[in-house]
């Protein structure tokens, strides 16, 4: 039975108004999986842009501001006070270290290489979506280990992104200028940490399926 199933709503209580719990879900990443996570921006109430003071964010809502990225936490006290302040806050993990990376590409080229991977029988981990973007979660990468991979690669996509040691991408349930996150590949409710592959193994089936199906991925 494969670790992850797809499209699984379990993982995250939702509060009485139907809303998902943020943090819960924060909670459940830091204290229960060891991911270090701290609150995003947020996007201004009037017209979803980013909270951030950019006029052309190209992540609105979905990037650390106050505080940085450096103090993102695994500890349960601090994770309570960001979100019971800022309970709408979209949850944003810092990628390497011993957190999982991600690589990520647009939505449409996301669910075909998905499709393809799994008529192969490659085992993935977690799948984040939104409605422009998905991210595969790997495990954590050097910079020398990701330079290696792609230089050894005669093409790859251009619009595949990497969120690596010093990254950050943003989290389930949360909600961005991109629209709702969501799992398109969740984790078993109840699951310890859950399991990743390795960064290599993503990006050779990623780019071999885009290649067999026909998929140009473009530039997003």
């Amino acid at each position: 039975m494969r670790e992850i199933l797809g499209r699984r709503r379990g993982l995250l209580s939702r509060r009485s108004d139907g809303r998902p719990e943020i943090l819960g879900a924060a909670l459940t990443f830091a204290t229960q999986w060891q991911w270090p996570v701290l609150p995003g921006v947020g996007t201004r109430p009037r017209d979803a842009g980013c909270s951030c003071s950019d006029p052309d964010c190209v992540v609105p809502g979905a990037h650390p501001f106050d505080p940085g990225l450096l103090a993102a936490t695994t500890d349960e006290r601090m994770v309570r006070w960001w979100w019971t302040n800022r309970p709408g806050a979209p949850i944003i993990l810092a990628t390497g270290g011993d957190a999982p990376c991600a690589v990520s590409l647009p939505a449409l080229a996301g669910a075909r290489a998905l499709a393809a991977l799994d008529l192969a029988g490659m085992r993935l981990g977690p799948v984040i979506a939104t409605p422009d973007r998905w991210a595969l979660l790997v495990a954590p990468y050097s910079l020398e280990q990701l330079g290696e991979l792609l230089y050894a690669k005669d093409h790859v996509p251009g619009s595949l992104r990497f969120h690596g040691e010093g990254g950050y991408i943003a989290l389930p349930p949360s909600v961005t200028g991109a629209g709702q996150i969501r799992w398109e590949r969740a984790p078993l409710p109840g699951s310890a940490t859950p399991w990743v592959p390795g960064v290599e193994a993503v990006v050779d089936g990623v780019v071999d399926a885009l290649t067999r199906t026909g998929v140009s991925a473009p530039e997003m």
